[in-house]
């Protein structure tokens, strides 16, 4: 097992499936069976979701609202997403906990990290909502946050595509797949996977990323056992 404690990042916009807003239940169900899978296996899984499936933090700039208030509404909607989850995996008899930047204790726990490492410790499923509780920041720094505050061995965010490429794959038919970057490579030249806040954060205590296919069969699992699957950013050697 080359990965023991993973942080599993999901887009919100996974979660919509074909749809492209909201929620697809066949999508839900079929996340948690490979979380499941996952789990199964012995490792500690934390999760962060975004919330880009209902709201576009930054998007609801140009409908009027300030950047702070479309961010706060941003954070609430990853909590529905996390809800949504929680419940999915629960249908599949695994323990999770939902724990909430943003207190509100009738539906989440409050963020406490000695709490989540207790439950992850236990073999919870621990998902993590409401962002960093603060606006300007995306969920991407979230996951880099939670990760290292977590003691995660590995970022696993799973995407659309299966890694990271110098231009859109699905715009581009001649876009190059990196089968491996190092986290100046990513920042120097400006790869959009990850903020450069998050990047840096994983820089500095040089936490390994993984980019890959979400629905490519058996990825999840494959990804945590370190398979050569999708992008790995790490540490220049």
């Amino acid at each position: 097992m080359k990965y023991k404690r993973i942080l599993l990042k999901l887009s919100g916009e996974a979660l919509a499936g074909k749809k492209g807003f909201g929620l697809d239940p066949e999508v839900l169900d079929k996340i948690s069976e490979s979380i499941k899978e996952v789990h199964e296996e012995g490792f500690e899984i934390a999760i962060v979701v975004g919330g880009g499936n209902i709201h576009r933090g930054v998007g609801g700039n140009l409908k009027g609202l300030d950047r702070s208030t479309s961010d706060y509404m941003g954070m609430l909607a990853t909590v529905l997403n996390a809800l949504a989850i929680q419940g999915a995996l629960e249908s599949k008899g695994l323990y999770t906990r939902v724990l909430s930047a943003i207190d509100m204790q009738e539906v989440a726990e409050p963020y406490i990290r000695r709490r989540a490492i207790r439950h992850l410790e236990k073999k919870r499923i621990v998902i993590f909502a409401a962002g960093t509780g603060n606006p300007y920041f995306t969920t991407d720094t979230t996951a880099a946050l939670r990760a290292n505050e977590v003691d995660a061995d590995v970022i696993m965010k799973a995407t659309k595509v299966d890694g990271i490429y110098d231009k859109d794959p699905e715009k581009h038919s001649d876009a190059k797949k990196f089968d491996r970057l190092s986290y100046i490579d990513v920042i120097n030249k400006s790869i959009k996977v990850m903020d450069a806040t998050a990047v840096t954060l994983c820089m500095e205590n040089e936490l390994d990323i993984i980019v890959f296919n979400l629905f490519g069969e058996n990825n999840i699992l494959k990804a945590a056992q370190g398979e050569k699957i999708g992008t790995i950013v790490n540490i220049e050697k």
